[in-house]
């Protein structure tokens, strides 16, 4: 008893720290990666190579197949991949996890405390970020082989135990129960490459035979797609198929391959590759089985991509209900990845920007106009515009506390004011519509000299809030001068037209309850202008 309990007790800690070496060295190799890692994402088009290319890039960086379907998933949720584009990067992620179970066939064992000393070196006391992300790689590595030898090492009782060889052969032949098998205790890990790391430190101690353990690996493709169901819960109809689409390939893959004569042949293939029965051998044949079942599935299945979502479109017909009133490119999912969520910060605040300068022209047409419906709209926008100020402000919250680098904090701090400018925005531009209203239902005539200057100095605002939205989408020195300088001319014009104003006022040209909505909104467009140029310049000061 006491045996066992001290075996149990090695195997879960090596788990632990195969777990977490995964997770050290995923975060290093993603932070180290940075912006190439999101211009990876952000080139993925509909050409179904360069998707399942993407997928095996990206997992063989993060570590993690799991970690990117769910990624995946908020992609689709937030609009920026089609089901199409998700299901080749889906096929890619399922290569690339493959990477891992490579890796750990290799006995680093002798040179493990080396990468763990080093690493914790560069970890704790370099302070170049590079050198710091390389640490935590290296740190990873070693602290990934370390649990792989505590599970190796807890596992050797395990090949001169009888019951256990004869439980172990008792899976021979039985395809299905080795299936199911796989499938559970990866849904309960939730990490198909810790469960392969179980059978090839199970292999390398001579107590799993190469037949018994392909069975597993088919499970564990299927059991990985618990984190990805789980994570769709409370998403769009069409990020829950792009959930479904990753369960239906893995369960495809593996009906296809458990009949006969395809599972003899991969059997056969990966006995040739690398013949032998030694452990090492056994362990290397493992892992060379989960690459070739992966690829081969990929192959099998990449031609009828169109036929796997339309199978998903018949199970969960229909799309999304509703119009997106809330956050669109923002989805906690990605916080998994800082570097693609602070892109994506940035996308939703210049979406909240546009739609902030849409509501301003659209006050501004209610006002010449008088149209009501016109007027209504802006109230409608502005509210969307409330609640976006909210989500994004509670997201950069989240995205500052998780693991991003020191320049990217304070861009993020910088954010914070330019969410707030553009509410601002929001704020004057209803204001304009409230004195659209009054102008509409109390028969209000402005003079044609008023509204010629009101639309001039209109357009200059609208022409800032453009070019203050382009600075920081792509910031440039250049543009923000731009901004400045449209904005000189924005006050130089309010002091013109508040002195011209008043002459009409003295000469009886306007009534004062014109005169006090004429300069109402002229202080109105003035303050938008203020806040084009904090946008335009937020970056500029750091």
């Amino acid at each position: 008893m006491l045996k066992t309990l001290t075996l149990l007790i090695n195997l879960f800690g090596g788990i632990g720290l195969f777990l977490y070496g995964m997770k050290i060295m995923g975060d290093g190799l993603e932070n180290l990666a940075g912006e190439k890692l999101k211009s990876i994402f952000d080139k993925i088009t509909s050409n179904p190579l360069k998707g399942v290319l993407t997928g095996t890039v990206v997992t063989g960086i993060i570590q993690s197949s799991s970690a990117v379907t769910v990624m995946i998933v908020g992609f689709v949720n937030a609009g920026l991949m089609n089901l199409f584009q998700a299901t080749y990067v889906i096929m890619g992620a399922n290569i690339g996890t493959t990477v891992t179970a490579q890796l750990i066939t290799f006995d680093f064992s002798a040179i493990t405390p080396v990468f763990i000393a080093g690493g914790a070196i560069l970890v704790l006391f370099s302070k170049n970020k590079k050198l710091n992300e390389g640490g935590s790689i290296a740190l990873g590595f070693g602290v990934l082989f370390l649990g792989l030898t505590l599970m190796s090492d807890a596992m050797t009782p395990l090949r001169d135990s009888q019951i256990f060889t004869q439980l172990i052969l008792s899976l021979k032949g039985k395809t299905i129960l080795g299936l199911l098998l796989g499938l559970c205790i990866t849904a309960v890990i939730q990490s198909s490459s810790a469960v392969t790391g179980i059978l090839v430190a199970l292999a390398s101690v001579g107590s799993l035979p190469v037949d018994v353990a392909i069975p597993i690996l088919y499970g564990t493709n299927i059991g990985t797609c618990v984190t990805a169901l789980l994570s769709c819960v409370g998403t769009s109809r069409t990020a829950k198929k792009a959930a479904l689409i990753h369960l239906l390939f893995n369960v495809i893959g593996s009906i296809i391959f458990i009949i006969p004569p395809i599972s003899n042949l991969l059997l056969t293939t990966v006995t040739t590759l690398t013949p032998g029965v030694s452990g090492e051998v056994v362990a290397k044949q493992i892992a060379n089985a989960h690459t070739v079942f992966n690829v081969i599935n990929t192959i099998l299945l990449l031609p009828f991509t169109k036929y796997l979502v339309d199978l998903v479109n018949l199970i969960l017909p229909g799309e999304n209900e509703e119009e997106i009133v809330e956050v669109k490119y923002i989805d906690d999912r990605l916080l998994e990845t800082p570097t693609i969520a602070f892109g994506q910060c940035t996308n939703e605040i210049v979406r909240m920007g546009s739609l902030a300068k849409e509501n301003l022209e659209t006050a501004l047409k209610g006002f010449n106009e008088g149209n009501l419906d016109v007027i209504n709209t802006v109230y409608k926008n502005e509210s969307i515009i409330n609640i976006l100020e909210t989500d994004i402000t509670r997201y950069l919250v989240k995205l500052s506390n998780s693991d991003i680098g020191d320049e990217q904090r304070a861009i993020l701090a910088s954010y914070f004011h330019v969410v707030n400018d553009i509410e601002r925005i929001g704020d004057h531009a209803e204001n304009i519509a409230d004195w659209a209203m009054e102008k509409a239902s109390k028969n209000i005539d402005l003079s044609s000299a008023a509204m010629d200057e009101l639309n001039l100095m209109s357009k200059l605002c609208i022409s800032s809030l453009e070019y203050s939205l382009d600075c920081f989408s792509h910031y440039t020195i250049e543009k923000a001068m731009s901004v400045r300088s449209i904005e000189g001319e924005i006050d130089s014009l309010e002091k013109s037209l508040k002195s011209s104003h008043i002459r009409r006022l003295n000469t009886g040209i306007c009534s004062a309850t014109v005169g006090a909505m004429f300069l109402d909104i002229i202080s109105n467009l003035e303050r938008i202008g203020d806040h084009a140029v904090n946008i335009a310049e937020i970056l500029s000061e750091l």
